[in-house]
């Protein structure tokens, strides 16, 4: 027996998702963090929307919203099961 603790390996989806530079660094901080980080994180991500819609015109503030909408089914599935 040994006097530390090995960190546990996390799985390879979430390792592949940390490595995202942009998206990883907020996924990682919105698991890790405290309770404030959500706040922070979803900030930032609509703060992306907001500049995809400047730089890109009405696709950059359509196409996320419409990306959205399988997860949106899915979160309404739930809800309505309990």
């Amino acid at each position: 027996m040994s006097a530390i603790e090995m960190p546990r390996r996390l799985p390879i989806w979430q390792r592949l998702l940390f490595a995202i530079p942009v998206f990883g660094w907020l996924a990682r901080d919105a698991a890790n963090g405290t309770a404030e980080d959500w706040y922070y994180t979803a900030g930032a991500i609509f703060s992306m929307w907001g500049c995809s819609a400047l730089l890109f015109g009405l696709p950059g503030l359509y196409i996320p919203a419409v990306m959205m909408v399988p997860m949106m089914f899915i979160l309404l599935i739930l809800i309505s099961r309990g």
